[in-house]
């Protein structure tokens, strides 16, 4: 469960850092792109979220 928390964590910082960067970013390329990417981190946060919350329902 300890690995899933801090996979959680990881995903959630990347995501954070790609949205820093989109936000600075002047080409509009590099902009849609860490735009997608941010996303798609915080789509798969939200899936090991779901799945440590899962497991723990399953422990309890």
């Amino acid at each position: 469960m300890k690995d899933m928390q801090a996979q959680l964590e990881k995903l959630r910082t990347e995501a954070a850092e790609c949205a820093l960067i989109r936000d600075l970013a002047t080409d509009p390329k590099k902009r849609e792109l860490f735009t997608r990417l941010a996303d798609h981190l915080t789509v798969l946060a939200s899936e090991v979220e779901r799945a440590i919350a899962d497991s723990t329902k399953r422990a309890g």
